[in-house]
């Protein structure tokens, strides 16, 4: 008999969620309507922000926040080259130009004195990526944004819970925007959240995030032309049960990492994750980094082979083809993004993992790359 498979993520759900859509269903309110506005707080509670928009997703989240800053033709915005592109992405849709800066292999977080030399009289915005749940080095990052008066969006997709510096992710920039996509730390199935405490800011995103409509009496009058990317109750509901079980989420998250570090400590060709002090990361994924001369995708179907699902870290932007053709990226452009594209490994994580399925993985892992 094979054996049972190990999946790279399995969303933990069970009555409440069920519980909280029945009642979303009996209100009858099944668009934007108090569920929204309850998660809304939560988040807003747990980041310690004065406001939270709830959105479809982190992509429109981002693609909000900018529309709302202004942010379009002419502009320059600073993104980590290492990321998924619907960080470039939403520069794009603005008609802006996303400058793709590389990391530091100690996060897979913007490289500090990068991000500096491709400052420009253009440069806007930098948005600095929390990737796999471990916040970006904040400190050298907002040093920049203020020497050249620079609004800052985190990409706090992976980061709802993580911390730095005893400051909760989504609260250095002007905004914060999160993620609620089935990988992540909770989940609404699909949706978003932008946490800010900037008044004007938080004005103008309500006004773009439903039509750019402002309601009067019986009717709206519309100010903009905005953007209907506005959250249903019934996915708000699957939220607020999944807000309630964070802190338990999290311990279970950190714990199968902890049981990763310890069955892959004397691994000489995989780097394992680390945690700065002063940083909580939520291991929304767990993310090796494999030695150069290791096959990665080789490991990856080694892996799938013997029933174990993984895949790569996440993506360099200047080897995609959008991206070189559009802005005449060349491969190599950001030497270590494209190392930690070429051998980034995401290993299963969940909290529903036992220690013997760590065991197994590891066990796996290292028979996949003694061939790889």
């Amino acid at each position: 008999m094979s054996a049972e498979r190990i999946w790279l993520t399995r969303p933990q759900t069970d009555e409440a969620e069920i519980d909280e859509i029945r009642e979303v269903l009996a209100s009858g309110t099944l668009t934007q309507g108090p569920k929204v506005v309850q998660l809304e707080s939560m988040v807003a509670g747990l980041v310690g922000t004065r406001h939270a928009f709830a959105t479809t997703s982190a992509t429109t989240a981002l693609h909000l926040t900018l529309a709302a800053l202004g942010i379009g033709p002419g502009d320059e915005v600073l993104v980590p080259d290492f990321t998924f592109p619907a960080t470039a992405n939403v520069v794009a849709q603005q008609r802006a130009t996303p400058v793709l800066v590389d990391i530091e292999l100690e996060r897979f977080g913007l490289d500090a004195a990068d991000l500096d030399a491709r400052v420009t009289s253009r440069t806007k915005a930098i948005i600095p990526v929390h990737a796999f749940g471990l916040a970006a080095d904040m400190d050298p990052i907002l040093e920049v944004a203020a020497r050249h008066e620079l609004v800052v969006i985190e990409d706090a997709a992976c980061a709802l819970g993580a911390t730095y510096g005893g400051r909760e992710a989504g609260t250095f920039g002007t905004a914060g925007c999160f993620s609620f996509h089935p990988r992540k730390s909770i989940t609404t199935g699909e949706g978003g959240m932008i946490t800010t405490s900037d008044d004007a800011l938080a004005d103008r995103i309500r006004l773009l995030r439903s039509h750019g409509g402002v309601r009067e009496e019986n009717r709206f009058t519309f100010e903009a032309a905005g953007f209907n990317y506005r959250m249903s109750d019934i996915l708000a509901a699957v939220g607020v049960a999944q807000m309630r079980k964070l802190p338990a989420f999290l311990e279970a998250r950190r714990r199968v990492a902890g049981w990763y570090a310890a069955a892959l400590a004397d691994v000489a060709s995989v780097r394992l994750p680390t945690v700065p002090a002063g940083s909580e990361h939520t291991y929304q994924s767990y993310v090796v980094l494999l030695d150069e001369d290791l096959d990665r995708d080789q490991t990856i179907r080694r892996l799938r082979d013997d029933q174990i699902e993984t895949t790569l870290g996440t993506y360099a932007l200047h080897v995609q083809p959008y991206f070189s053709r559009s802005y005449g990226y060349r491969p190599g452009d950001r030497p270590r993004s494209r190392r930690a594209f070429d051998s980034s490994l995401a290993l299963p994580l969940y909290g529903a993992m036992t220690e013997g399925d760590v065991a197994r993985v590891a066990d796996r892992l290292q028979a996949a790359l003694a061939v790889a």
